[in-house]
């Protein structure tokens, strides 16, 4: 039986605990917080989504970066085994659009009190408002850790690091395992907010600012080349623009908005040929003849979209329907089909769901989770250079790489 110290009390934490506990180990779980899981508590705007229901091979289609150094920590312990593992500690779940998970209850306590009952059933000791000051190492290896406050060393055989990356900061991720990361010889990559909304050159949040819009077409665009290329709903901001698309989207563009603005492209018809949207232009314009053009777009967008596409498509909007050209019919069709705002930046770690960029997995191996550098320290979840799309995966990544680095302890 090892002495296993668990810093951080979030998904990748508990879940490391768990796993380890039930493998016979001696296992104290630590947490700065006053409650564990305060970073779940408000994931999938507090509803908590837990996992994706796909099929294995597709939650590494959804990570961004270093899907292969995933492959024994998906398949060790996979999304099935995680929502089987809620269910049976009192949380019943559904499966939502696009395959995510969340508690029928639609409340993300139900998950956290599920896992702390898992905790409690396992006999991890779990110690509220205690920070790690520090991981402890002896000849190459782990010999516990120090805490902040009492400056007491904690003995252990194994240390696991799950404290979380740098976003929500107000949730206690602040970074510490970074530091323990790069005090034991491991390599930080770059870090960058992801899942996290863009800011715009153009001011689209005075005219625009709550319109949500469904079933767009959103590609980034560096010059020509695309790095992004997605379908679903958007929202405009008092900033520029957020929702599900477009927080998957800063995952693939966040490292090169840190060169230069990158464009975006919406198609506010994906469904519709640019022919086709003519079809109907021309269509809607038959039937509303003597109207101004500014008045008659409202069949085809809405209320608020209409000034905007008026003034990129550069006809007079007093212009009377039956007086535009089918070269000014093009442009309307270009304005909806091509709609381009510049990305100048992201929003910071306050508004980011999680981090990108992290503890260097060349460093870790990826069958135990286990630090190739210091015998007995592992990591897990987000202090890793791993992050993927919404949906779920991230939450999965966490629950993974930390059962892992849970069973995995000697």
């Amino acid at each position: 039986m090892s002495r296993v110290a668990v810093i951080g009390g979030g998904a990748a934490g508990m879940l490391a605990a768990i796993a380890a506990a039930e493998h016979g180990h001696q296992v104290q779980l630590f947490e700065k917080n006053e409650k564990l899981g305060k970073k779940i508590y408000i994931t999938g705007k507090g509803r908590c989504n837990v996992t994706n229901a796909c099929d294995t091979e597709e939650l590494f289609a959804a990570v961004v970066h270093n899907p292969k150094f995933l492959y024994s920590s998906f398949y060790s312990f996979t999304n099935q085994d995680m929502m089987e593992l809620v269910e049976r500690n009192g949380c019943p779940l559904k499966s939502e659009r696009g395959g995510r998970v969340f508690p029928v209850s639609d409340k993300s306590s139900d998950v956290i009190r599920a896992l702390t009952v898992c905790l409690k059933n396992a006999g991890v000791q779990v110690r509220l408002y205690e920070e790690v000051d520090s991981v402890e190492t002896r000849d190459g290896r782990v010999s516990g850790i120090r805490l902040k406050k009492t400056r007491e060393i904690v003995s252990a055989d194994a240390v696991i690091v799950a404290t979380g990356g740098l976003s929500y900061p107000s949730t206690g991720s602040t970074g510490d395992g970074y530091r323990f990361a790069e005090k034991t010889g491991h390599t930080v990559t770059d870090l960058s907010p992801a899942l996290v909304p863009f800011e715009t050159a153009e001011p689209v949040g005075r005219d625009l600012q709550g319109l949500a819009l469904k079933n767009i077409q959103a590609k980034i665009l560096k010059g020509k080349k695309v790095l992004y290329e997605e379908f679903g709903e958007m929202l405009f901001t008092h900033f520029g623009v957020s929702g599900p698309v477009l927080l998957s989207a800063s995952s693939y563009g966040a490292a090169q908005l840190k060169k230069g603005p990158l464009t975006l492209s919406l198609d506010l018809k994906p469904a519709l040929s640019e022919e086709q949207l003519d079809a109907r232009i021309l269509r809607d314009f038959e039937e509303q003849k003597n109207k101004q053009y500014k008045n008659s777009l409202s069949r085809l967008l809405p209320a608020k979209m209409i000034p905007v596409i008026v003034e990129r498509s550069g006809i007079d909007p007093d212009k009377k329907i039956n007086e535009i050209t089918k070269e000014e019919r093009r442009r309307i069709v270009q304005a909806v089909k091509d709609f381009r705002l510049t990305l100048t930046g992201l929003r910071g770690y306050k508004e980011a769901i999680i981090t990108q960029g992290g503890i260097s997995v060349r460093e870790i191996n990826p069958s135990t989770m286990e630090s190739k550098l210091v015998k007995g320290l592992y990591f897990a979840g987000e202090v890793l250079d791993l992050d993927a799309v919404t949906g779920g995966y991230n939450l999965q990544i966490a629950w993974s790489t930390g059962h892992l680095a849970g069973i995995s302890v000697e």
